[in-house]
């Protein structure tokens, strides 16, 4: 797997790098959006101490996404426009 841009010294990820993740991740781009090492980000989920939900398989970590931008902060917009969030159609 590669290394991510982070634990080479890159950058976070913006917004909408963000929102535009699938559903499940692996650790690297998360740990890369919660601008954490990738040594951190390991033993975190090793201890089920990670900050968004991190699912095991087999020696592969996945972390849902939708976790994770909760954890951040971010919201995804429904598609379409037509929600305005008290349930009322526009």
């Amino acid at each position: 797997m590669a290394t991510s841009d982070l634990a080479r010294g890159g950058r976070a990820l913006t917004g909408e790098e963000l929102l535009a993740l699938p559903a499940v991740i692996d650790l690297d781009t998360a740990n890369q959006a919660l601008a954490i090492g990738r040594s951190t980000g390991y033993g975190l989920a090793k201890r089920d101490q990670y900050p968004a939900k991190v699912l095991r398989l087999g020696n592969t970590y996945r972390v849902v996404t939708a976790d994770l931008l909760r954890v951040l902060g971010v919201e995804r917009q429904p598609a379409g426009g037509w929600f305005t969030g008290e349930g009322v159609c526009c």
